[in-house]
């Protein structure tokens, strides 16, 4: 059978726009009960039981046996040995990889992750402490398949905020290894790494056990279990987001060439079938010639399937009145990867407000970005970009407020407290407020 995508073609102009727009953005993240209840059982399991019941769970899903939970932690010397074994030039991609990611964070961390204080004109002190997490896990998927990315993006600005522990899990079904996600987990820095995965894995973070200790937050991909586990255990310990299908948003003007156009399409439509991929154009001959090159490479493809599924599913080519219409629609959506094509990019970077990244330019295709410009690939999905960031060092630390209040502060600021108090009916904080004042004898 020939596959064929054919990505639903609209126009703004047409009367049922909004209508079919609307149908085709919709996308549910409900999860299946059935996994909800599995993984509510995996969960207090693993909670009551620790190792035994991870031991018990990686049997049963991954078919790896193991006498004890300390038999599937990987020694640092395991993880040196992968990165040696691995191609010379994986190891030269992984570490010029690595460091574009860790010179990015550490800049993010100079512009945004540092404390600050400063005396008022009574002489209080007020200010930031920023300190990092004590400890960090991040899951890394496994099995089909294997994303060293994803250990760098995760580790390392985790590394650079200062976390002094980074443990991650990677399942490992049948005890397959891929060197190269361990060899990242070298260069990248991790602390200690499990070859366990799935719900159990999250549970052994969120808890601990007699042998993975207990993390303070997780971040990393996964599947619906691991995402409904993350859901779960939100509260025992703080997690990244839950991540719906990939996504991208593609602004063009019609100057690129349309097959990088239409290859920038296939690589998140490959993801999975429920992948998103948009084109918004002013020039219906544009949208014309996109269309041919995805006819033209398409059997090209070994994921051929998966990405005429998404296409022909999610995926759409948008006729719009004008490149200024383009960048508001791109704002309803809120993309998580949005490409600006364009001769100008500059020109409408400043009308685009909701995005999890940016590529500006023919030239910044979204691969990239996903494994070695530097800033972070994980990104808020499913519209989240309205009102989430991309992960960063940020994510890895956390602020306490610094008060030091003044003799003739405590004046000052104690009757505003006190009144205030007061009118809240909070009798015991005020009389804190009030005994600090001058000529109180109580």
């Amino acid at each position: 059978m020939t596959l064929s995508a054919t990505p639903l073609r609209l126009s703004t102009a047409a009367a049922t726009f909004e209508a079919d727009f609307a149908a085709r953005l919709h996308w549910s993240a409900d999860t299946d009960a059935a996994i909800e209840q599995r993984v509510a059982d995996i969960l207090a399991d693993v909670q009551q039981r620790g190792d035994a019941a991870v031991l018990e769970y990686t049997a049963r899903f991954d078919g790896l046996q193991a006498e004890g939970l300390a038999a599937l932690e990987l020694t640092q010397a395991e993880l040196k040995a992968a990165f040696d074994a691995i191609p010379a030039v994986q190891r030269d991609a992984l570490q010029a990889a690595a460091r574009r990611v860790r010179s990015y964070h550490e800049a993010q961390k100079k512009a945004s992750g540092e404390s600050w204080s400063y005396r008022d004109e009574d002489g209080t002190l007020l200010g930031q402490k920023v300190t990092p997490l004590d400890r960090v896990g991040i899951y890394v998927p496994g099995g089909k398949a294997a994303y060293p990315s994803s250990v760098l993006m995760n580790a390392i600005p985790a590394h650079v905020a200062g976390v002094p522990e980074i443990i991650m899990v990677v399942p490992t079904p049948r005890g397959e290894r891929n060197l190269l996600v361990l060899a990242a987990a070298y260069v990248a820095g991790v602390t200690r790494a499990f070859t366990i995965g799935g719900a159990q894995a999250v549970a052994a973070l969120a808890y601990g056990t007699a042998t993975v200790p207990k993390v303070d937050k997780i971040t990393g991909p996964g599947n619906a279990y691991v995402a409904s586990a993350k859901k779960r255990v939100f509260g025992t310990v703080g997690i990244d987001m839950i991540a719906g299908p990939s996504e991208i948003l593609v602004l063009a003007d019609g100057s690129t060439r349309p097959d990088w156009v239409a290859m920038d399409l296939f690589s998140q439509a490959e993801h999975d079938e429920l992948a998103q991929s948009i084109l918004l154009c002013p020039d219906a001959a544009y949208l014309d010639a996109v269309q041919r090159e995805i006819d033209r490479l398409l059997p090209t493809m070994p994921r051929a399937e998966i990405i005429a599924k998404s296409l022909n599913g999610r995926g759409a080519l948008i006729l719009t009145r004008s490149m200024e219409e383009a960048c508001a629609i791109s704002n309803r959506i809120a993309p998580e990867h949005l490409e600006v094509s364009s001769t100008d990019p500059h020109r409408w970077e400043p009308l685009l407000r909701h995005a999890g990244a940016i590529f500006l330019g023919a030239y910044t295709s979204e691969s990239l970005g996903d494994y070695c410009a530097g800033p972070n690939h994980v990104l808020p999905t499913s519209g989240t970009a309205r009102f989430s960031s991309p992960l960063g060092v940020y994510d890895f630390q956390k602020r306490s407020s610094l008060i030091e209040v003044s003799e003739r502060g405590a004046e000052s600021l104690g009757r505003i407290a006190s009144v205030l108090a007061h009118g809240e009916g909070l009798q015991a904080h005020a009389r804190a407020a009030e005994m600090r004042l001058p000529g109180d004898t109580a």
